[in-house]
């Protein structure tokens, strides 16, 4: 008779009580809540550094274009400033003036959209503020060039600075 008693009693405390699970998913909400702080840092960090390089990545392409219409391989006007009409031509590329069998240079694979404003439903070339080579630094406009790009989003980056004026 005594080992059933002791059998019964061994299994009535196994397990947790109805307090240790309020605790425990207590404690859990407690330091998830504490967690997504810091996630959506680290998103907000992850989509500033894809801005910093869709920049440098245009930028790299918009001066290589420069570069080529200035030693010969495309051909300008004398009026114009030697920058592409738009992102797009970057892609499709252009002929180049000095090969007689008439190949094509290109500078980007794709435009990558702005990652701080692509989500509008943009394509890639138009989720980026264009800047003319005649437009002032201080209030871009677009015009028959590509000069610069910059961000459209209205935020300001971790570092204080708009996205606008990165």
């Amino acid at each position: 008779m005594k080992i059933c008693i002791e059998h019964q009693h061994r299994h009535s405390t196994a397990g947790f009580t109805l307090i240790e699970l309020i605790v425990t998913l207590f404690i859990l909400g407690v330091l998830a809540s504490a967690a997504f702080p810091l996630t959506q840092l680290a998103f907000k960090r992850h989509k500033e550094e894809q801005l910093r390089h869709s920049l440098a990545t245009i930028r790299d392409a918009l001066d290589a274009y420069k570069r080529a219409c200035t030693e010969g391989h495309i051909a300008v006007g004398p009026l114009d400033s030697g920058y592409p009409p738009n992102l797009a031509v970057l892609v499709k590329g252009v002929v180049d003036a000095t090969s007689p069998a008439a190949t094509k240079m290109y500078f980007l694979r794709r435009v990558p959209a702005d990652p701080m404003s692509a989500d509008d439903g943009d394509s890639a070339e138009g989720s980026w503020g264009k800047r003319s080579y005649e437009s002032d630094a201080d209030s871009p406009r677009e015009g028959v060039d590509v000069y610069d790009i910059y961000s459209q989003s209205s935020d300001v980056g971790l570092n204080g600075i708009p996205y606008r004026e990165w």
